[in-house]
C-alpha cells in the first residue's frame, strides 16, 4: 500500500483534502497532516517559523510511516514546506517517491511580482481591512467569514501566523535539490502559472508540470484531474518494481 501525505495550505487542516479522499484508490493510505493551532491540535500554540513548521511535519511523517513506499503532496503554502520536508526526509535515507506541489510557482517567485509595492507589505503584519482583501484575492476563504467577525476574530490569527511561517524567511529553500521528481500544478487564473518551470530547479530527478483551469484554489473543481496526477506519478515509479 502507498502512503500519501497531505500538507494544507495556509489557514487549512487536516481537513482541507477531505473533498480529494473519494477520488484516491483504496490501494493508497491518505494522511492528511495538520499544524498545530486548528483542528485536532487546536489547543497547541501556533509555530511561527519554517523552522518549526518543517520539522513538526517529519516528525509527523516519521511517526507515521510504514515500509511501503510514499509521496508528498502540498498546496500552496503546503507546496513550499513541502519541499523542504522532502529534502530532509531525503537526508534521513526515507525519501519520498514523488513530491507533488500546486498553487505555487515554487520557492523566489513572488505572488506579488507584477506591484513591487505590494512586495514590501508582509501579509501577517497588515491592518484587518488590508488582509481581508488579500484573504479575497486569494480565494478559498468563505466571504462570510470575512464578514462576520466573531468568525474572522477566530479564523485570523491562524492565517496570520501561517504567512507569517512564509514571510519571515521567505527563501529558505534556496540550493535545496532533491533526488526525487518533482510534479507542478497550477490554475489558469493564477498570477505566477507562467513561471511554474521554477520548480525545476529544485530536483536532480525528473519534472513535470501541468496548468487547469482555475484560480488559486482549483483543486476543488479538478479533483478527478488531480487524483488522476496523482496516482500516474506513484505508478510511474513504482513501474520497474513490477514483474
Amino acid at each position: 500500500m502507498i502512503q500519501l501525505f497531505l500538507l494544507h495550505f495556509a489557514g487549512g487542516s487536516i481537513y482541507s483534502f477531505d473533498f480529494l479522499k473519494q477520488y484516491i484508490s483504496k490501494d493508497v493510505q491518505v494522511i492528511p497532516l495538520e499544524l498545530p493551532g486548528r483542528g485536532k491540535r487546536f489547543e497547541e500554540p501556533a509555530l511561527k517559523t519554517k523552522k518549526e513548521t518543517i520539522q513538526d511535519y517529519v516528525r509527523q511523517i516519521t511517526l507515521m510511516r510504514n515500509k511501503a513506499p510514499y509521496c508528498i503532496y502540498g498546496h500552496s503554502m503546503g507546496a513550499t514546506l513541502g519541499l523542504s520536508v522532502a529534502h530532509k526526509m531525503q537526508k534521513l535515507g526515507d525519501q519520498p517517491l514523488y513530491l507533488i506541489v500546486s498553487g505555487n510557482a515554487g520557492p523566489g517567485v513572488s505572488y506579488d511580482e507584477d506591484d513591487p509595492e505590494k512586495q514590501k507589505k508582509k501579509r501577517y503584519l497588515m491592518n484587518d481591512k488590508e488582509f481581508k482583501e488579500e484573504l479575497r484575492e486569494l480565494g478559498g476563504v468563505p466571504e462570510e467569514v470575512l464578514l462576520n467577525e466573531e468568525l474572522y476574530s477566530f479564523f485570523m490569527p491562524i492565517m496570520r501566523s501561517d504567512f507569517e511561517v512564509l514571510e519571515k524567511d521567505d527563501y529558505s529553500e534556496e540550493g535545496i535539490q532533491l533526488q526525487v521528481p518533482i510534479y507542478a500544478i497550477m490554475g489558469t487564473e493564477e498570477k505566477t502559472s507562467a513561471q511554474i518551470d521554477n520548480w525545476r530547479r529544485f530536483t536532480l530527478s525528473s519534472f513535470k508540470y501541468k496548468i487547469l483551469e482555475g484560480n488559486h484554489f482549483f483543486i476543488y473543481e479538478q479533483c478527478k484531474e488531480l487524483s488522476d496526477i496523482i496516482k500516474n506519478c506513484y505508478e510511474e515509479q513504482l513501474q520497474p518494481f513490477v514483474l
